[in-house]
C-alpha cells in the first residue's frame, strides 16, 4: 500500500526478534516493507535458547486464545510446530491440574480447549522461520535501537546502533517496540518531551528452577498428560510445580516459590522441593526420572505494567506491543498468546487507518489494551494477595471478584459447561463477562456437577508408564 502523496510504500521499523517483535512484523507486513532490528544474533543451527529470551528454559504453553491467534497471523503455523514435535494438548483430557484454591479438575473431554506446548527454542525457530522467509522482512542483527528520531507530536525513525559503534538512522512511518522487559520507551518518550505514563507493579516474589527430565518408562510426549499443581495464595509461601511433554520423549519441569518458599538452584534438591509441594505428585513422578543438565533459575517474575493507552499525549508513528507495554509472572502462561494478540490489534487497526493517519497509532496503542488487561486482571487477581506484592493491600473489590473466580473454579473442577466458560477467559478467548453467563451461573447455583475429587486423576496406567 502507498501513500497517496508519495510512490514510496510504507516504511516499519519493528525494535526486536522475539515472539512479539515477530508477531507484529507478520502483522505490518500486509502493509509495509518491514525491517526488524534484533540486538542478538538468532540460532543458525536448530532450536536452540538465546540470552534475549531469558525465559526460554522454562515451561511454557500457548492457551487456546493464542493458538487462534498464531493461526489467523500466520495460517498452518501451529501445524508446522505439530510436524516438528509440539504438541496440542486437549484441556482437561490430556492434563491433570489442581487450582490455586486445592480443586482437582476432572478430566472431562466435551470441554473444546486446546493448548500448544513445545519447548520455546522450537517454537521461536519455527515462527521465525515462516516470518523472516518473507520478502517484505528484513532483519538486522547485531543492531541496537538507541532513541526515537521525531517529535512529541510525530515519530519518523529510529537512531540504532551496530556493534563497531557506527549509528545510523532508520526512517520508518511506524516504529513498532516490541523489545520485551528491557524495553525503554518510558525513557524515550521522556526525551521527546512527553509526560511519564501511568505504571503500576505487583510482585509475588516468586522464583522459577528449571530442570529437563528424560521422560521416564519410555514415555512421550504423546501419551502423558501435562502435570500442574498451582500454588495457593492464601497459604504462602505459594509453592507450585507443572511437568510439561515436549519433543524428543523429554519433560520440562519447573517448580516455582514465592518469598520464604523459593527453590534452589541445587540439582540434590530438586525433586526433594517438588515432594514438599502440597501435593507430592509431581516429585512422585520425578523421584526415578534422569536429568538432563543442570537446574536454572529466573527471579524475573513480577507483574508490570505502563499504561500507554491512559497517555494524555501520545505520538504518532510509534507504537509498543507485547511484553514492552506489560509482563506477568509467567506461571498464567498468557504472554505469548498477549503477543499475538496484540499484533492482531496492529493488524485490524491498519486495515481501518492509514499507517500515517492522525491517531493511528493511540488507535493501535488502545486496541492492544485489552489482551493486555484481560491478562493483566488474571495474573494480579492472583498475586495481589501475597505478602509484599504491591504497595497498597487488596480492595474490596478485588476480594470479593477473587472469592468469586475461586467459586468459579470451584464448579469449573466438577462440571463441564462452566469448565468451558473459565477456560474461555483462562486463555483470552473470551472477555471475564463469560464467568457471568448461565453456563457458569446455572452450575454456580443449582449445584449441579460431579463430587470434588480428593486425589489427582492420574491414571493407573500413567503411573505405571512413568516407572523406569
Amino acid at each position: 500500500m502507498s501513500d497517496s502523496t508519495t510512490a514510496r510504500p510504507y516504511r516499519a521499523v519493528v525494535i526486536g526478534a522475539g515472539a512479539a517483535g515477530l508477531f507484529a512484523a507478520a502483522a505490518l507486513a500486509e502493509f509495509a516493507e518491514v525491517t526488524v532490528v534484533e540486538r542478538d544474533r538468532l540460532p543458525r543451527h536448530g532450536p536452540q535458547a538465546r540470552r534475549g529470551v531469558p525465559q526460554a528454559r522454562h515451561a511454557h504453553l500457548v492457551w487456546s486464545g493464542g493458538v487462534a491467534a498464531f493461526d489467523e497471523l500466520l495460517p498452518g503455523v501451529v501445524d508446522e510446530a505439530v510436524l516438528r514435535g509440539a504438541r496440542l494438548v486437549h484441556i482437561m483430557r490430556d492434563m491433570v491440574s489442581r487450582a490455586p484454591n486445592e480443586v482437582w479438575f476432572r478430566r472431562f473431554t466435551s470441554v473444546c480447549h486446546h493448548s500448544l506446548v513445545c519447548s520455546r527454542p522450537l517454537l521461536d525457530a519455527v515462527v521465525g522461520a515462516r516470518v523472516l522467509n518473507d520478502p517484505r522482512i528484513t532483519l538486522r542483527e547485531g543492531i541496537t535501537a538507541l532513541r526515537l528520531e521525531g517529535t512529541s507530536a510525530t515519530v519518523t525513525g529510529l537512531r540504532v546502533g551496530g556493534v563497531g559503534g557506527e549509528e545510523e538512522t532508520l526512517p520508518a512511518d511506524l516504529v513498532v517496540d516490541a523489545s520485551g522487559r528491557g524495553s525503554r520507551a518510558p525513557h524515550w518518550l521522556r526525551e521527546l518531551g512527553l509526560p511519564d505514563v501511568p505504571e503500576r507493579e505487583v510482585d509475588a516474589g516468586v522464583r522459577y528452577a528449571t530442570r529437563l527430565f528424560k521422560a521416564p518408562g519410555g514415555t512421550t510426549s504423546v501419551v502423558f498428560p501435562l502435570v500442574n499443581v498451582q500454588a495457593n495464595p492464601a497459604k504462602p509461601p505459594g509453592q507450585a510445580g507443572i511437568i510439561v511433554p515436549v519433543e524428543d520423549g523429554q519433560w520440562i519441569v519447573t517448580l516455582s516459590g514465592s518469598r520464604g518458599g523459593e527453590p534452589r538452584d541445587e540439582s540434590g534438591q530438586f525433586v526433594d522441593f517438588a515432594l514438599g509441594l502440597d501435593d507430592p505428585l509431581i516429585g512422585e513422578l520425578l523421584r526415578d526420572a534422569e536429568p538432563i543438565g543442570d537446574v536454572v533459575t529466573s527471579r524475573s517474575t513480577a507483574n508490570q505494567r505502563r499504561y500507554y493507552e491512559k497517555a494524555r499525549d501520545w505520538p504518532d508513528g510509534f507504537v509498543v506491543t507485547g511484553d514492552a507495554i506489560a509482563r506477568y509472572n509467567p506461571v498464567y502462561g498468557h504472554g505469548l498468546t498477549v503477543a499475538a494478540q496484540c499484533a492482531l490489534a496492529l493488524r485490524d487497526t491498519l486495515r481501518a487507518h492509514r499507517i500515517t493517519a492522525p491517531g493511528t497509532a493511540r488507535r493501535v496503542q488502545r486496541a492492544a489494551a485489552r489482551p493486555v488487561g484481560a491478562a493483566w486482571d488474571l495474573a494480579v487477581g492472583q498475586d495481589i494477595f501475597y505478602p509484599g506484592a504491591g504497595d497498597k493491600p487488596p480492595t474490596l473489590a478485588e476480594k470479593l471478584l477473587a472469592r468469586y473466580v475461586d467459586r468459579c473454579v470451584a464448579t469449573a473442577a466438577g462440571n463441564p459447561r462452566a469448565l468451558d466458560a473459565l477456560l474461555d477467559v483462562m486463555s483470552l478467548s473470551r472477555p471475564p463477562t463469560r464467568l457471568f453467563s448461565p453456563d457458569m451461573l446455572w452450575p454456580m447455583l443449582v449445584g449441579r456437577g460431579r463430587p470434588r475429587l480428593t486425589a489427582a486423576p492420574l491414571r493407573d496406567e500413567e503411573r505405571k508408564r512413568a516407572r523406569p
